[in-house]
């Protein structure tokens, strides 16, 4: 197991146990303070099939709760103030929850009474949960102080500029625990004398993050060109770890600044997207359930469908394909087949057109109503893909797209979509010129990411197959 991975099974744990105190502590209370009905002695209450079903059940209902605060994703460097925001929402949605399932059959005839059982609740569970996240928070912090816990880092910059950042960095680093192992020089710096650190080719990038475990990239801009810094960035995409920049009020990505820290120098997240850790949770449970209430609903269109095509044309219903999906990870994707079988010839991969000889009769009907994306919803259900989201390409075509727009990889970030803004705005690409054009909406998905935006999208593409648009 990871350090990460034990770190935030402290936090599982520690949260599950002391929700569990606290919903023990809170039965023994709302007992004394008579908001039990049916009972005399509290043994016989604490030992009654409801109470101990509730001792089980609650303080698991409650850690999805906690699960979808985000408050897990990152066990690292957490925001004091954040970590109590979050401790707080989640408590008082766990004691409404709790009330909503099983308190209302037990409700006072004075309001005033059952306003209590609720505020008692969100108490007992805000003051047991925090105090347990505080302390495992805190012994993290002793161990990043100490130097017993670091996260290294690469500096891109080997100029003035990133120096005086590094030195300004290591009075900090028992607060965030960075380790600088070295520095990247920027094409036409002037490198500083006096690093007493090893200083690598931008070229070397890749090979230097895999070798020393960078877990962060800190990009120091100078004087060059916006398009030399551009350049720059370009190929840190291709890295898959978290992209850092020191704030330069004349750059352009100050316009979508997301600050990772404000004590010393903030940092501005340039590699990711803006959705909360929260809203991805969210996402992620949104995907699940909706895959499974579609493909329940939808089994007798899969039926119909695969019989279609059946007697429409020889081959098999179902046409998988590899794509590369969320951090890079190769994966299958699955359609109804469209299109004869062997369309692609020597297995040269071709995109098709409107009137692509190879498409089927049945696969024209299946593309224009994008009822060939349904088998999809597996995809989803397994986590290689989200309702919403870029569209998946084959590493064919992303050589291509990256040998002209490099920030493409910034949609592996993120889960690839059955549906995007790309597709609903654009619709099919039918060359890689195309695929460039399509790309624009996607990168503007990613860095406008929220559940609102992926409703608005479904709610097109639901009006795209409605209208038979979708071609």
């Amino acid at each position: 197991m990871t350090g990460e991975r034990k770190q935030r099974m402290k936090y599982v744990v520690g949260d599950y146990l002391s929700s569990n105190v606290a919903w023990f502590i809170f039965n023994i209370l709302r007992f004394h303070l008579g908001f039990v009905r049916g009972y005399v002695e509290l043994q016989s209450f604490l030992l009654s099939g409801n109470v101990i079903v509730g001792q089980v059940v609650f303080p698991l209902l409650m850690m999805f709760v906690y699960y979808l605060s985000g408050y897990y994703n990152i066990p690292y460097r957490k925001s004091r103030l954040q970590e109590f925001i979050i401790t707080l929402i989640s408590a008082v949605c766990n004691s409404f929850m709790v009330f909503l399932l099983a308190l209302i059959n037990d409700l006072a005839d004075n309001r005033i009474d059952n306003y209590e059982v609720i505020l008692l609740l969100g108490a007992l569970l805000f003051v047991a949960v925090y105090v347990v996240r505080l302390f495992i928070t805190n012994a993290c912090t002793r161990r990043i102080r100490n130097g017993e816990l670091q996260f290294n880092a690469l500096i891109v910059g080997s100029g003035a500029s990133g120096y005086a950042f590094y030195q300004r960095l290591k009075k900090t680093i028992n607060t965030f625990g960075y380790n600088v192992v070295g520095f990247v020089d920027l094409p036409g710096e002037n490198r500083v004398k006096d690093i007493n650190l090893p200083v690598f080719e931008i070229d070397q990038i890749g090979q230097k993050c895999q070798e020393y475990d960078v877990s962060e990239v800190i990009v120091v801009p100078t004087k060059q060109s916006m398009e030399q810094m551009l350049a720059v960035i370009d190929r840190l995409y291709a890295l898959n770890v978290p992209i850092k920049m020191t704030p330069d009020k004349n750059n352009m990505f100050m316009s979508r600044a997301r600050f990772s820290n404000l004590y010393g120098d903030p940092l501005v997240d340039i590699g990711g997207n803006t959705m909360s850790e929260g809203g991805k949770n969210i996402k992620r449970v949104l995907d699940i359930v909706v895959s499974i209430i579609l493909m329940i609903l939808l089994s007798p269109i899969y039926l119909t469908v695969s019989i279609m095509i059946k007697m429409d044309s020889r081959g098999p219903v179902i046409f998988s394909q590899e794509r590369v999906g969320y951090h890079n990870k190769k994966f299958k994707i699955h359609k109804f087949r469209s299109m004869v079988v062997d369309a692609e010839k020597d297995n040269v991969p071709q995109l098709s057109s409107d009137n692509d000889p190879r498409i089927t009769r049945m696969g024209h009907f299946l593309r224009k109503y994008r009822i060939d994306e349904l088998p999809q919803f597996w995809n989803v259900l397994k986590g290689d893909m989200s309702l919403v989201g870029p569209r998946p390409e084959r590493q064919y075509y992303i050589d291509q797209i990256v040998a002209r727009k490099p920030a493409y990889l910034l949609v592996h970030q993120v889960r690839p979509g059955i549906t995007s803004m790309g597709q609903v705005k654009f619709g099919y690409a039918r060359n890689v010129d195309e695929m460039l054009e399509r790309l624009d909406y996607d990168l503007l998905y990613i860095e406008n990411m929220s559940l609102l935006n992926d409703v608005k999208i479904l709610a097109y593409t639901i009006k795209i197959v409605v209208t038979g648009k979708g071609v």
